[in-house]
């Protein structure tokens, strides 16, 4: 049902700091920027950073994962070790993670467990964006949600009440909790995706809906646990 992710918003306190700690540690380019908001292509998704200064508000303490090209595990490493990065080991990959300036915890996923520690070439920037956590109050009832949007729960928590399904994006949905490097995951995130029917997806989703916003080029709804989703429509142009 849906085709991409467009745009993940992270609130920041202050714009110039968060701007800056993005370019600098990601290798980031801004393509706008406002007095509100920071955009920052990545891949075929959006960062964007915004001020509390209206609805919807950016994610607090999102936790997400940025892609990365294959073999610049050690540039990463360096580039970000004065940061003291958690590393975790999942099979044959491997992860960093680093908290930016607001709370959010920021992963590089996808790197070699096995690389050395020689940087090598710099790292450059991130390729995309593979994965969301939000939080929601009850996990049952967020997984039936995403599974209406054409999401397919592919791991569930054992030890901690949390799902992970996959679509366009990865999403974990969290019970309130701590996970790996403390991180927690996202309130009131805004989170966009692209499809070619925004009203079937909106609809989809209706019986968990709280507020609807017709669009121009689609549907904005925010869910039971407060996030906001936004349905754009699918263009070829």
């Amino acid at each position: 049902m849906l085709d991409r992710v467009t745009h993940l918003t992270l609130e920041v306190a202050d714009l110039d700091a968060a701007r800056a700690f993005y370019a600098e540690r990601f290798g980031l380019t801004a393509a706008e920027t406002s007095a509100r908001e920071v955009l920052f292509p990545v891949g075929e998704t959006e960062l964007r950073l915004r001020r509390p200064d209206g609805v919807p508000r950016g994610g607090l303490h999102t936790h997400f994962a940025f892609t990365v090209a294959p073999g610049t595990g050690p540039g990463w490493r360096a580039r970000l070790a004065d940061l003291d990065p958690e590393t975790a080991t999942f099979g044959e990959s491997a992860s960093l993670y680093v908290d930016d300036p607001d709370g959010n915890c920021v992963e590089i996923w996808g790197l070699d467990p096995d690389a050395g520690r020689d940087p090598g070439t710099d790292p450059g920037s991130p390729t995309g964006i593979f994965e969301v956590v939000l939080e929601v109050a009850d996990l049952d009832d967020a997984v039936e949600r995403f599974v209406a949007l054409g999401f397919e729960p592919v791991d569930r928590g054992t030890s901690r009440r949390r799902s992970r399904l996959c679509g366009p994006v990865d999403v974990e949905l969290w019970e309130p909790q701590l996970g790996i490097a403390d991180a927690r995951g996202g309130v009131h995130v805004d989170l966009g995706f692209e499809t070619v029917v925004p009203e079937a997806a909106a609809e989809a989703v209706a019986a968990w809906t709280t507020v609807r916003v017709d669009l121009d080029d689609g549907v904005r709804i925010r869910d039971a646990d407060g996030h906001w989703l936004t349905f754009r429509r699918y263009s070829s142009d």
